[in-house]
């Protein structure tokens, strides 16, 4: 005989005391901690809890009793639904002291670092169209919003071109609006996804992967270029031609046209080739270089290229990370995970080589074209894991790094990458991080060699919760 299963609990006027993982704000019961969805720290709210976790639960707001000082209005339709911006609902401000807080506490928790100096948070002085790209889906299976449901009649119209709802595979919510980049990105979404029903286009059914259109992939730079990427599920040259010629033709803004056939189970274009339908085949991004009175440094980005998704917030990002690194202009300077060269090209005129390690062979390539774009002869890129290249015969080969700046991805540096960094002990390591919570993690590994000398966190995303930290550390002189 089956247990019968207890009605999870309710709670009444409970405060939400702070922010938490994911943009869910974190309540407490007594011992028991509750993540909670779109309310802010000050809220007192009636908690339903939704979910039971050993060490947690997670609830939802289905009331609330006070606002707090810390709410500001969100301005997105979409709020509460799409899986972005999912602090638009408090005020800028705070937003920056729970990111600042967030790398504080994870240098502090899990770094093991007492007291750490932490520069106060650079904010964005954009806080909407402030992304260079934005990726789109095409579904068949529309999510049906509170006011769709109304009267529970059938939905004849289906399609969506949008964002997926969090933790739905198969649903996807239709974008009327997004603030996140500039105009005219809502202007081609909406056109295409016109045309696609007006010409009865199948959108993809990705449970069963049918269905011609699959993804829309929109980027620009501060310099006003327009790249559109249109992803299909397989080439049907009397239907694409058409649909991409006129697409060009209502915007002759696009300065880079191109379109890829995708017919895998799974959305990853990187494998895939990229047909250059029209235009050039990259935009232009360029930034000052870090010494002043050098050109600026101009960066050449492919359809798949990766860039820092804010360029206004990378500036600061990159100036952060050369000004932490303090060149003489005569160091080597080892890249890792260098992607395609972005910060390796930024320094290069102010040291006396890069060497840069990306695992993507690609991106290798972009950064070699952008090095010689920019006139550069003392960069040198290797494409490879960093953790299988850096090894003993290689730095005998491309000379003792004085200075490593690293970059890696959300999960942090591979083990075997910071047991070669405290075999090599260059002076000082420039650690630029997207994760502090792994970033914290590797610190605490180096901390045996190097002492944590101060962080610079960086608000590259306003309204999530996500945020950039510049640590440098300095070898401890016995």
């Amino acid at each position: 005989m089956r247990r019968k299963q207890q009605p999870l609990p309710f709670f009444e006027n409970v405060e939400v005391l702070d922010a938490g993982s994911e943009g869910k704000a974190v309540a407490r019961v007594g011992e028991l901690v509750i993540f909670v969805a779109f309310v802010v720290p000050g809220d007192v709210i009636d908690i339903q809890v939704i979910r039971k976790k050993r060490s947690f639960c997670e609830g939802k707001a289905t009331s609330i009793h006070t606002l707090s000082a810390k709410r500001a209005t969100p301005f997105c339709e979409h709020f509460g639904i799409c899986g972005g911006c999912k602090w638009q609902h408090m005020d800028y401000k705070d937003q920056l002291f729970y990111k600042q807080k967030q790398v504080e506490d994870s240098l502090v928790r899990i770094g093991k670092i007492t007291s750490p100096t932490i520069l106060p948070i650079i904010p964005s002085e954009r806080t909407r169209f402030y992304r260079n790209k934005l990726e789109y889906t095409f579904s068949n299976r529309r999510w049906l919003t509170e006011e769709d449901r109304r009267g529970n009649v059938p939905h004849e119209d289906m399609d969506a071109l949008g964002f997926h709802i969090p933790g739905l595979f198969d649903k996807v919510l239709d974008i009327r609006n997004c603030h996140l980049q500039d105009d005219p990105s809502n202007s081609i979404r909406l056109f295409i996804r016109n045309y696609a029903i007006e010409k009865q286009l199948s959108f993809y059914d990705v449970r069963n992967w049918t269905g011609l259109l699959r993804n829309l992939i929109i980027r620009n730079t501060s310099m006003g270029d327009l790249m559109v990427i249109v992803v299909f599920r397989e080439a049907l040259p009397d239907i694409i031609d058409p649909m991409l010629n006129l697409l060009k033709q209502e915007f002759p803004s696009i300065t880079s046209l191109f379109y890829v056939i995708n017919p895998k189970k799974n959305d990853t274009t990187s494998d895939l080739v990229f047909h250059h339908f029209a235009g050039l085949p990259y935009i232009t991004e360029k930034m000052p270089f870090f010494r002043n009175g050098v050109k600026d440094v101009e960066y050449r980005i492919g359809p798949s290229s990766f860039f820092q998704t804010n360029s206004f917030q990378a500036i600061n990002l990159y100036r952060t990370t050369a000004e932490f690194a303090g060149f003489t202009g005569r160091e080597t300077v080892y890249d890792l995970y260098t992607g395609t060269g972005t910060i390796a090209n930024y320094i290069a005129a102010s040291v006396g080589r890069v060497v840069g390690i990306e695992s993507v062979a690609a991106a290798i390539a972009d950064a070699q074209i952008n090095a010689r774009l920019n006139g550069l002869d003392n960069t040198s890129f290797f494409a490879g894991e960093a953790e299988k290249i850096l090894t003993p015969l290689f730095i005998a080969e491309n000379g003792m790094p004085d200075i490593i700046i690293t970059d890696p991805p959300r999960s942090g540096m591979h083990e075997k990458v910071i047991q070669m960094i405290l075999e090599v002990k260059p002076a000082r390591i420039v650690y630029v991080s997207c994760n502090p919570a792994t970033q914290a993690r590797d610190l605490l590994l180096l901390s045996g060699v190097y002492q944590h000398v101060k962080s610079q966190p960086v608000d590259m995303f306003p309204h999530t919760q996500h945020v950039e930290n510049v640590t440098l550390l300095e070898k401890i002189v016995h």
